[in-house]
């Protein structure tokens, strides 16, 4: 029996015009692949959560527009790049708090106009003085070469994350962990969750808790699956249940994955984290972001400035409930993320090293070593 972490979580089928995902929708209970074909199709699957996490998502968004614009009939550039900003703007229209979607978008479009000589200035005007000869069938396969990029560069920084934050681990540690930065969510070992596998890999003797990360359950269904199909030591607990445990003395370390992180540190993830956090604090835990550099934003300068996804209200209501489980009528707060401060996380591990406070020079000074933007 095929075991889930045997599965790609998000794959390209250019001979049939697609993508393949896992439906994590369906998880633990049922594993399905899926083709997404269409825009509405890829918008849908990703709004919906069939597939989900910031770098998931951004190989999905790479992936996606490649196919979108496969079918362009665009005669000059004009069209095409009208067509590729169109089809990029619904496709970022889909959750807008997860950066990497918006970022692996533009990655495609400046390695596009880098491709064909194409200058884009500060106030978004184009300049075709310089293009090389307008070849549609050239310019799709080097899209279809940088989305294949994209995935190949998540798996590797993925596992770059597990090493260094593997350094922040001992032997008989208890981790606990919120909502799923695994595997699902990447295209292999996850952000959270790659110090875990690597030290499963090791032999090292750790213990994992799961939050069951309310009202969607990733937690549940997701991290404490692949965790335990992976051999991992692991324990799953309500929500309200992480302070409790920590006070117990079983955690040693606390590691989350998120979804953007601003100039100064501030990190939004999963709607919970930021009570993590602030247990974590509480108790001497030490509370640690892991996130690839394609997840902070120097754009977004503070946590305030992010924009938080507002979900249906049926979420809290009805989902997982064989009845409804609150009075018709009832108001409903549901937001899918909140933002943790800076000054509770001990360190944000990326795949250049552990960032420690001040955040904000150190992220300056992280993006000017590696020529991030």
């Amino acid at each position: 029996m095929a075991n889930i972490l045997d599965y790609e979580t998000v794959a390209l089928k250019d001979d049939d015009d697609a993508i393949e995902i896992i439906d994590q929708t369906l998880l633990p209970g049922k594993t399905e692949m899926i083709r997404l074909h269409t825009a509405q199709e890829i918008w849908d699957a990703i709004y919906l959560l069939q597939v989900r996490g910031a770098p998931a998502i951004g190989v999905t968004a790479g992936f996606g527009i490649y196919l979108l614009m496969k079918s362009s009939k665009a005669a000059d550039y004009q069209e095409f790049i009208k067509e590729l900003q169109e089809k990029s703007d619904f496709l970022n229209s889909s959750r807008p708090t997860a950066v990497n979607l918006s970022w692996a978008l533009k990655r495609m479009q400046s390695h596009i106009f880098d491709f064909c000589n194409i200058i884009v200035s500060e106030d978004g005007s184009v300049n075709l003085d310089q293009a090389k000869e307008y070849d549609l069938k050239g310019i799709l396969a080097e899209m279809r070469d940088e989305s294949e990029r994209i995935k190949t560069e998540d798996i590797d920084v993925c596992r770059r994350i597990g090493e260094y934050g593997l350094t922040l681990i001992e032997d008989g540690y208890g981790l606990l962990t919120h909502c799923n930065a695994g595997q699902l969510c990447a295209c292999k070992y996850g952000t959270a969750t790659a110090p875990m596998y690597l030290a499963h890999e090791k032999g090292m003797n750790i213990k994992v808790y799961c939050d069951e990360t309310r009202p969607l359950l990733q937690g549940a269904r997701l991290t404490a699956y692949e965790l335990h199909s992976a051999g991992i030591d692991t324990t799953l607990l309500c929500d309200n249940m992480s302070a409790s445990l920590m006070k117990s003395g079983a955690i040693n370390a606390v590691f989350t994955g998120c979804d953007r992180v601003a100039a100064n540190g501030d990190a939004a993830n999963k709607i919970g984290t930021s009570l993590v956090a602030l247990a974590a604090k509480r108790y001497g835990v030490p509370f640690y972001i892991c996130a690839p550099t394609s997840t902070i934003d120097i754009s977004t300068p503070t946590g305030n400035d992010i924009n938080i996804e507002q979900r249906k209200p049926e979420e809290v209501t009805e989902m997982w409930y064989k009845e409804r489980m609150a009075p018709e009528g009832v108001k409903v707060y549901n937001p899918a993320f909140d933002v943790t401060d800076n000054e509770l996380i001990a360190g944000i591990v990326t795949e250049y090293g552990v960032l420690r406070a001040p955040y904000d020079e150190a992220i300056k000074k992280l993006f000017e070593e590696h020529k991030k933007n």
